[in-house]
């Protein structure tokens, strides 16, 4: 794949890092703004996530039907809106609102960048782009809540989003300039009128919805991190706003640095092989991170490291599913994406979800769910030997 198109899948990869992570370090600060907690300022995390859930079902049917540039340009014009109106939020209904709509808009680089890929590689090259991706995407978590914190510190939380508007509004300049149509020549443009149908048959292929259920559950451990670190990190342990990036910046690294690692190894058994071994780690750092949030030590540095392990692990898991899970789905690539990642989010948002609702003051919820999410991926990933 040209080093270009990498880039801008890269960047358009990376909405959803930047959308979430960029804002965690002002959640205690936006409580105080809006005269409210921080439990429920994860509420506009949790519609964030219901919007990406929701809205890749509109942009899969679509990329099919049009191609990719057009709904993706559509996706990242809405999401540069929405930015700027949640920049400018009186309420936090308002910018839980406002995020619901970016979501909206972000999700669209996430379906047509699948698709793009699947276009353009089969199962084997596609299990080594994706781990590309990450590294192109991954300094999104890296940089985001240092970047974060720094703005909150000097210009002020509303400035978050607009360099949010800013990053969105250079993507859409590069998607015009130089991403081609990558839609294959040939097919015959699938009618909208058929998405229903198509979702249901990919609704009834097992290899399908086995490897799409078991990125989902990594991805909502990794959300429940994501929900959780902010309290865990900023409020339980301590840590400064303007340091919690570096804490979280180092488990990105290493989910960058296993992404890497991964590339290299499904050279050797491919892609489904490795998926399966990796979540026996993700299991055991998980149960590990809850024991040791169940002590309650009075130091965070504990916690920190099944929880690198766990989150360094996913930087296997999450390509090597996607690459499984859009294997011999050529003609709907956009709907299979689509589908694919609707699955997850959903996914993702209960589990971010459920880490508010166990809230009890310690880390020990965002450890269980963690847990809980590990043992069902192993659960799928035996389940996913029966279609290799």
């Amino acid at each position: 794949m040209p080093l270009r198109i990498l880039l801008i899948l890269g960047a358009l990869s990376a909405f959803g890092p930047l959308a979430i992570d960029f804002y965690l370090p002002s959640f205690p600060t936006l409580a105080r703004q809006f005269g409210t907690d921080v439990e429920h300022v994860q509420l506009s995390l949790a519609a964030y996530f219901v919007g990406i859930a929701l809205g890749q079902l509109f942009y899969g049917p679509l990329a099919d039907r049009y191609g990719r540039r057009g709904p993706l340009l559509l996706g990242v014009a809405l999401f540069t809106a929405a930015s700027l109106a949640c920049a400018l939020a009186p309420s936090l209904e308002w910018l839980i609102g406002a995020r619901f709509v970016q979501a909206l808009g972000g999700c669209a680089g996430m379906v047509v960048t699948r698709a793009v890929v699947r276009d353009l590689c089969d199962p084997l090259a596609s299990a080594k782009v994706f781990s590309q991706l990450v590294l192109v995407m991954g300094l999104a978590p890296i940089l985001a809540p240092l970047g974060g914190g720094l703005l909150l510190g000097t210009l002020g939380w509303p400035w978050i989003f607009h360099s949010l508007a800013l990053f969105a509004g250079l993507c859409l300049l590069a998607v015009l300039l130089w991403l081609p149509e990558t839609r294959p020549q040939g097919f015959s443009p699938a009618p909208l009128r058929g998405a229903l149908g198509q979702y249901r048959a990919l609704l009834g292929n097992g290899a399908f919805i086995t490897y799409s259920l078991l990125g989902g559950v990594a991805i909502a451990g990794m959300f429940a991190y994501i929900a959780g670190s902010p309290f865990v990190f900023i409020e339980l342990y301590g840590v400064p706003a303007e340091h919690y990036g570096w804490l979280f910046g180092s488990n990105a690294a290493g989910f960058v640095l296993m992404a890497q690692v991964n590339a290299r190894l499904v050279r050797r058994g491919g892609p489904g092989h490795w998926l399966r071994r990796m979540v026996l780690l993700y299991l055991a750092s998980g149960l590990g991170l809850l024991g040791l949030a169940a002590w309650q030590p009075a130091s965070l540095w504990p916690l920190l490291v099944p929880l690198f392990v766990c989150v360094a692990s996913l930087g296997s898991i999450l390509p090597n599913a996607t690459a499984c899970a859009m294997a011999g789905q050529g003609e709907h690539a956009g709907s299979a994406s689509a589908l694919l990642g609707s699955l997850q989010f959903s996914v993702a948002a209960g589990a971010s979800a459920l880490v508010g609702a166990l809230h009890d003051g310690t880390a020990a919820p965002m450890a269980l769910v963690i847990a809980l999410c590990g043992a069902v991926a192993c659960a799928l990933a035996w389940k996913s030997r029966r279609y290799t």
